[in-house]
Formats: C-alpha cells, structure tokens, sequence
C-alpha cells in the first residue's frame, strides 16, 4: 500500500476584531476539518497586547496538525479560512479578525515570496512562542534554537493565558 507522507506542522492563530476567542475556536475547528489533516494538539488561549499594531488584545494560540497537504496547499487552506472570517489585508500589522500562519513545517526551511517557513518573525513573538511551547516543550525552531531560549529573549512582552 502507498501511503502519503505526512509532516507536523505548527499553526499560529491570533484575531482582535469581532468576537475574537469564537473565531479562534472556529479556525481551530477548521484545521481540525482539512482534508488529508489531523489535528493532534491546540494549546490554550492567551491574550496579548498589539505588536507592530494597534487595536483591541489579541487572542492567540497555536495549533499542532499533521497533515498531508504541501506547504503550499495548507497556506492556500489557511487564507480561505481567514477569507471565511471576513480577513481584510488593507495594511502590514492591521487589526484582523483572524489570522492564521504556517509556523513550523515539518523541518523544512522555505523562502518563497509567498511563503517563509519557519515563520521569520516568530522568534521575536511572545504571543506565538509561549503557547508553541505549551504543546511542544522541547521544541526548536530551525536555524533559532530552543524555543524556550527565544520565549525568554521577548519576555517583557505582555502575554497572559486566558483558559
């Protein structure tokens, strides 16, 4: 039997616009429904300040999936359901009511202009990293390290879990 290859990958998943929380459990129900995709853990909710932003706090988590779906399949995947949400890009860092990015996929390094893997700003991201390392705690984030080194490198960046 031919069986397809499956890669983990990581989600990040934030909003700050319309009922956030409700559209982070629906996103996380969305990735759980991807075809040929398992979702194997989610972590908590946290609430953080905007970065780079403005606007009300932010509901974040991260998603632990493994799927069959290329790199660029699952970004594809991830935009309709930020499309779904009513995503608007009308500038870099707007308020959003979802958003949603590959973090980690697999060990894969990837620089393509729509797609960088791992995410290149994560590590400087309190909001991605603490509730990465609640599902993943030994974790390293290819070409950065362990990501409980990077976690205390932004530790003065207001982040608190909310469930």
């Amino acid at each position: 039997m031919n069986r397809k290859r499956t890669t983990i990958a990581y989600i990040g998943i934030g909003a700050n616009l319309g009922d956030a929380r409700a559209n982070v459990d629906d996103a996380l129900a969305r990735l759980a429904a991807l075809p040929a995709t398992t979702l194997l853990l989610r972590s908590s909710h946290y609430r953080s300040a905007p970065l780079e932003s403005s606007g009300d706090d932010y509901v974040n988590a991260v998603a632990c999936i493994d799927t069959q779906l290329a790199a660029s399949d699952l970004l594809a995947a991830l935009h309709a359901i930020e499309l779904a949400h009513g995503r608007e890009r009308p500038y870099r860092n707007a308020p959003r009511t979802l958003d949603l990015d590959i973090l980690l996929y697999g060990d894969e390094l990837i620089d393509l202009p729509a797609l960088r893997v791992p995410h290149p700003r994560m590590h400087e991201r309190a909001f991605v990293l603490a509730p990465l390392l609640e599902i993943a705690p030994g974790i390293e984030v290819p070409g950065r390290g362990p990501a409980h080194r990077l976690l205390s490198a932004v530790a003065g960046q207001a982040i608190s879990k909310i469930d």
